[in-house]
């Protein structure tokens, strides 16, 4: 919000890419900023009050044309009528394989407007990874409160990164999964959460300020907030559909989904269990309620997944969920160890 010093104008906001080593897909709006007040100061709550409105209300430009490449692979798509682009660039030659993370330059051209230009960075897997691991946001990551709507609407488009509070072990939890078993791996973690793309870059500062691996992209939706419709857009199957994508790129690789008790993710990845058989390893769902129904409910629903390969658990906090990631080999006792003290609220004896 900051970067327009207030002019506003055409922009182009690309998320972080992700793909295989035979495609990669990236999404990103095209936009128009409100320009910021002459009355509104440079700096304080009220400019970033100001700054919350803007990007509330940011206006997104359909029909603008998006030139992608990424290496010697080239794309054009246009942007739908909110402004966003999905793209889908099979690559005609190899990437470099010793590295994960590459570059991709993108030209965006609108009628009436002076064309802009940007980069963001792609995910693309070593070829040897082992498991992927594929976590919502809202209540897991990062508390939020979802079931108090007012306060949700707050934290999410209000509160600054460094205000937000993250879960205690979170970071060392992710990382451990992310380094593996053997400590020296580099697994794909993917986000996927119910809120707006207007929070991608808050989220984004989040995830670095607690040391929290920052994926390749967070999955966030188009909320659709209008004075005629003040409500966000429905969406039940947002996450189920995005999952399915995912398990389809990374076709055999196991994954583990992490979600809360707070909303759907147990039914979700439940289902998730059924549709893609032998595919998910475990499912970890943090606790973040105390009702007896629903922990009645998440019971029944490890009891229609017993049969196969995959456990539900429950736990109450990070270092549980690490305990039983230690135990079926998907961190190491290093991570393990890291989590307890990072749940304790120790320091890192080996920073």
């Amino acid at each position: 919000m900051k970067r327009d010093h207030g002019h506003g104008g055409l922009t182009v906001t690309p998320y972080r890419g992700y793909g295989s080593r035979r495609e990669a897909f990236l999404t990103g709006r095209v936009f128009r900023q409100t320009p910021l007040s002459r009355m509104v100061p440079r700096r304080g709550f009220m400019r970033d009050l100001a700054d919350v409105v803007r990007r509330i209300a940011r206006r997104g430009v359909a029909d603008a044309s998006v030139d992608i490449r990424l290496g010697d692979s080239h794309v054009s798509v246009t942007t739908d009528r909110d402004g966003y682009f999905d793209a889908h660039l099979p690559l005609v030659s190899s990437l470099p394989g010793d590295r994960s993370w590459h570059h991709a330059e993108l030209w965006v051209t609108a009628e009436h407007e002076v064309p802009v230009r940007a980069s963001v960075e792609v995910y693309i897997p070593v070829p040897e990874i082992d498991l992927l691991v594929i976590s919502d946001i809202d209540d897991t990551v990062m508390y939020t409160g979802v079931a108090d709507k007012l306060r949700m609407l707050y934290r999410l488009f209000i509160e600054k990164p460094h205000q937000r509070t993250a879960f205690p072990g979170v970071a060392s939890l992710y990382q451990a999964l992310h380094r593996g078993a053997d400590d020296r791996g580099e697994r794909p973690i993917l986000y996927v959460s119910r809120g707006p793309w207007a929070i991608y870059e808050v989220l984004e500062t989040f995830f670095q300020l607690n040391r929290i691996p920052v994926g390749p992209i967070l999955f966030l939706r188009e909320w659709g907030i209008s004075a005629r419709h003040p409500w966000p857009r429905r969406a039940e199957d947002h996450k189920q559909r995005l999952i399915s994508r995912m398990l389809a790129l990374f076709e055999g690789v196991p994954c583990i989904l992490i979600g809360d008790s707070g909303q759907h993710d147990p039914e979700v990845y439940t289902r998730i269990v059924k549709a893609h058989p032998g595919r998910v390893a475990a499912i970890y769902i943090r606790r973040v309620d105390r009702r007896v129904d629903r922990q009645r409910d998440i019971q029944l629903l490890r009891d229609q997944i017993r049969h196969t390969r995959c456990e539900l658990v429950l736990a109450a906090d990070s270092e549980l969920i690490a305990e039983h990631a230690q135990a079926r080999g998907f961190i190491s006792d290093h991570g393990l160890a890291a989590v307890r003290r990072d749940v304790a609220g120790m320091p890192d004896d080996s920073a």
